[in-house]
């Protein structure tokens, strides 16, 4: 198997030991401090053979210059390379998490009900440092230079590794012991090396912070595949890899890992409103234990629509943003997927190499009339992923919070189970679950659960379930569903960077409700 065509060395430089959100991969300090990587997120545009790669850094370390290092496939230039506004990363993450909603069942006899269909939107310069320094070439060539942003930029082409690890370290940059032998394959392949230098004079600052610009840069290869490896040599422990890939009318997975989506539709307690991330990292983890070193599937979705919508679906300056400015499709309608993967030191052996995949959908407030345990109408909630022989992708992690009725029924002929916003009115809430990375994991799923996951071999006793939950009697109505874009605010990212395989060196409309709603 080839290693991946790109690969992220980071380079920072602090003066104290501190935990960093911070550029995919591994950290050092100059002064020798440890920094540790606990999540990554990446955003990846896929169109024929071009990638376009978008990384985004929340380096929270003292004012001192950070540099990262990209092997790459080919010589970078300018017009290759650009920076981002961070709100777009923010926006990727809020619509692919998994969601919490909550439903109240409307007054049986006085519904409000709209037409049962879904609602998607239509498819729509500072000081240089010296290159001279102790020491010779060593073989290594700069190949090019160029300013982005507050990037200084060096395309490095190196004829064997133990050079490369030489002339890092002439130019002082500390380098990790081992990364020698993990350069090695990419020098091997003949790949370059992106060299990103940041002079922080020209960097924001947030409460102290510095905020480096999200970096993105593009290029031609047949391979499309992202490492991973780098990034362990810093890890403290797990470390969480959320990559989001955009690509015209198409989703992906990975080809030399299994392939498992997240459990969905799963009515969950009261208790979960206050614990979302808890509850969800609770769930992917045994998720993670049943299939281990899989790749887990959490969103796949139509990147114009959504539903329900944690925040507005990417509109075209987004996705222009994000690269299809330099795709040859354009702006042709993307479907957005998100990958999950958690790993440790001892159980990653390959890059990420992607593959693309059939349509699935999952995740909806759709009932289906086939399968078991049905409710009294005969049909029952959607559960799980499965194909659409359409080639419709609709798939999300998706948790609910029901309230029954419990106002008086006075009507001969009630209507149960139609659900929709709060007693005093308003959209039902939307949660997204933000920063999973750095949730509580006691792994207590039994806090949360109210039904039996087959998925993840997960059985909740019959003691158990009186005991915590009032069974509500509810009827699902038939052909139910739920749409409908209720934009929440909602956490920011912060902390989803990290894992790659990269690593670092020293230097709301109103509306109508529907059944099922």
């Amino acid at each position: 198997m080839r290693l991946g065509t790109l690969l992220t060395i980071g380079l920072a430089l602090t003066a104290a030991p501190a935990a960093a959100e911070a550029f995919c991969g591994f950290y050092v300090s100059g002064a020798d401090a440890k920094l540790y990587n606990n999540a990554t997120m990446v955003v990846m545009m896929r169109d024929g053979t071009r990638t376009v790669l978008s990384m985004q850094n929340n380096y929270q370390g003292p004012p001192q210059d950070f540099a990262m290092v990209v092997p790459v496939p080919v010589v970078l230039q300018k017009e290759n390379v650009k920076t981002l506004p961070p709100e777009v990363f923010d926006k990727v993450d809020q619509l692919a998490s998994p969601r919490l909603v909550e439903y109240w069942e409307q007054d049986p006899c006085n519904p409000v009900v709209a037409e049962d269909k879904m609602m998607l939107a239509p498819s729509a310069a500072p000081e240089e440092e010296s290159d001279e320094g102790g020491g010779g070439d060593h073989g290594v060539k700069i190949e090019a230079r160029f300013t982005v942003g507050e990037y200084e930029i060096l395309i490095l082409s190196a004829q064997d590794s133990t050079g490369l690890d030489t002339w890092l370290r002439e130019k002082k940059y500390r380098i990790p012991e081992g990364a020698e032998k993990l350069l090695r394959p990419y020098v091997t392949q003949g790949m370059k090396f992106f060299v990103a230098k940041v002079n922080v004079k020209k960097v924001k600052k947030v409460n102290g912070h510095i905020m480096l610009s999200p970096l993105r840069f593009h290029y031609d290869s047949s391979q499309f595949n992202l490492p991973i490896r780098l990034g362990l040599m810093n890890s403290a422990g797990k470390q969480d890899l959320l990559v989001h890939i955009l690509a015209p009318g198409q989703r992906y997975e990975v080809a030399n890992y299994q392939n498992v989506t997240i459990p969905t539709n799963l009515d969950v307690s009261d208790d979960t409103r206050q614990a979302f991330g808890a509850f969800y990292a609770a769930l992917f983890d045994a998720t993670m234990a049943k299939h281990e070193g899989a790749v887990v599937t959490e969103y796949s979705w139509d990147a114009s629509s959504c539903d329900p919508c944690p925040t507005p679906p990417l509109e075209e300056t987004d996705l222009a943003t994000l690269g299809a400015d330099v795709i040859p499709s354009g702006m042709t309608g993307f479907t957005l997927t998100r990958l999950h993967a958690r790993y440790g030191k001892n159980n990653v052996g390959e890059d990420l190499v992607f593959r693309a995949a059939g349509p699935i959908v999952g995740g909806r407030e759709m009932m289906m009339s086939d399968g078991e345990n049905p409710d009294a109408s005969g049909q029952r909630l959607e559960r799980g992923a499965r194909q659409d022989p359409s080639g419709m992708n609709n798939f999300q992690a998706r948790y609910i919070i029901r309230h029954a009725w419990t106002g008086p029924i006075a009507c001969e002929h009630p209507q149960r189970g139609i659900w929709g916003g709060p007693p005093g009115g308003g959209e039902p809430p939307i949660r997204p679950a933000m920063q999973i990375a750095f949730a509580p994991r006691d792994g207590k799923l039994s806090t949360y659960l109210k039904q039996d996951v087959d998925e993840i071999d997960y059985k909740v006793s019959e003691a158990d379930h009186n005991a915590r939950f009032k069974p509500s009697g509810i009827q699902q109505p038939k052909g139910s569903s739920c749409a409908g874009c209720a934009a929440a605010t909602g956490g920011s990212l912060v902390g989803i960077l990290s894992l790659l395989g990269f690593a670092a060196i020293g230097l709301g409309r109103r509306r109508p409700l529907r059944r099922g709603e």
